[in-house]
């Protein structure tokens, strides 16, 4: 498969689930989870376990550094966000996603828990690993990365 055709397919594909599997409603701040769809799409950008700096994220998400930092800080007061310092090097502060911001991200996420959870019922458990493995892919390939030496 080329990469022309990969994108046709996804152009195609995705739509499809994300039309038959996305919330109805238009979220506010007002949810029980306090989170604005930025603070949403801050959230789905962060591991659980890797830090992602605060440049880099702003960069991927296009966003000046102080409007990302302004949204952190919330994020981090509600306890969906920690920051991380490598050790030995106190000048690289990483952000990470805590138990609480996995559940935000769960509670609040655009794809509705009970619509997937029908679409992959009609799926073998096979199949159910090679569609999640899929996107797990396309999401780590999408994920910010430090911009390239030269670039």
């Amino acid at each position: 498969m080329t990469i022309d055709q990969a994108i046709e397919r996804v152009q195609f594909s995705y739509p499809q689930v994300y039309y038959a599997c996305h919330t109805r409603h238009i979220r506010r701040r007002s949810n029980a989870f306090r989170l604005s769809t930025r603070d949403s799409e801050i959230l789905v950008h962060l591991d659980r376990v890797t830090p992602t700096t605060l440049s880099l994220l702003a960069r991927h998400m296009d966003l000046a550094r102080s409007t990302l930092s302004e949204a952190v800080t919330g994020l981090e007061a509600l306890g969906y966000v920690a920051k991380s310092t490598p050790a030995g090097d106190r000048r690289r502060v990483g952000l990470v996603l805590t138990p609480k911001g996995v559940e935000a991200v769960r509670g609040s996420s655009v794809l509705e828990a009970w619509r997937l959870r029908t679409v992959f019922r009609r799926l073998s458990e096979r199949e159910r690993l090679a569609a999640v493995a899929g996107l797990d892919l396309l999401a780590r390939a999408s994920r910010p990365s430090p911009p390239r030496k030269g670039r």
